[in-house]
């Protein structure tokens, strides 16, 4: 076994200026609150001047971030909703490339694929998803970045289509793969949530293809990377699927 590494005073504030910038500003936010210099100093192991390393440790605490926010999420926390007057006009285009790659989805074809623990595997198209009960919500999009906006979407709420499809709702994880090759997954239990919505409109009309055409998934409890765009598949899953910016570092969780 190794030694436990102590640092000196110095190297642990340097320690924390080098892991801060590996960090998104939630997860520095959390640095600042939960490694103190002692803790710090308790690291074992770990080379300050090896960003390997940092990055592992680092990842242990983004790993514990999402427990605890896992464990403090509930059904009855709601994301604000808003008026038809706060809405953002224009609401803005943000993905991880520019307005010229926007997917550009035949809505005719489209077939919404249905996979892992469910019962009705089924495709679903356009004008089934359409003829479902829908409803609208007003809430704000907040991104990682640092904006927020404001839009008014509507569609079917999932827990819903969860329940039409069968889906096991003891299993852990919902997975979206999306036509832009962009992927990302959530917690069941914010896949039942009140609030988390199969989007299929903004601002009452057909979804555009800059906020997600054909559908994508509104979550307003968590940061925008979460709410997948021009989705074309969902998997109901107990295996942990990750997702694009997660696999990157970006805590999974990704919300309250």
């Amino acid at each position: 076994m190794k030694k436990p590494t102590f640092l000196s005073e110095s190297d642990a504030r340097d320690f924390v200026k080098d892991a801060e910038k590996l960090l998104l500003p939630d997860r520095r936010r959390l640095l600042r609150q939960g490694l103190t210099l002692g803790g710090v100093m308790m690291l074992t192991g770990c080379d300050i001047s090896d960003n390997e390393s940092v990055e592992t440790a680092l990842s242990r605490m983004s790993r514990f971030n999402d427990r605890v926010q896992g464990f403090l999420f509930s059904h009855h926390n709601l994301a604000p909703e808003y008026s038809e007057s706060e809405i953002t006009r224009p609401f803005p285009f943000n993905a991880f490339y520019g307005p010229e790659d926007i997917p550009q989805v035949d809505g005719r074809d489209y077939q919404l694929a249905i996979s892992g623990l469910v019962s009705q595997t089924k495709s679903w198209t356009l004008p089934e998803l359409y003829h479902m009960q829908q409803v609208s919500q007003i809430t704000r999009h907040i991104c990682v970045e640092g904006w927020s906006a404001i839009g008014k979407w509507g569609g079917v709420p999932f827990h819903q289509f969860l329940k039409l499809i069968g889906a096991d709702t003891r299993a852990k994880y919902v997975s979206f793969r999306c036509a832009d090759d962009y992927y990302t997954s959530i917690d069941m239990a914010t896949a039942l949530h009140p609030q988390t919505l199969l989007a299929l409109t903004w601002d009452g009309q057909i979804l555009p293809p800059k906020y997600g055409f054909p559908m994508k998934i509104r979550i307003p409890t968590k940061l925008g990377y979460k709410n997948p765009k021009h989705v074309l598949s969902i998997e109901v899953t107990n295996r942990f699927p990750g997702g694009y910016w997660e696999d990157q570092g970006y805590n999974w969780f990704g919300g309250s």
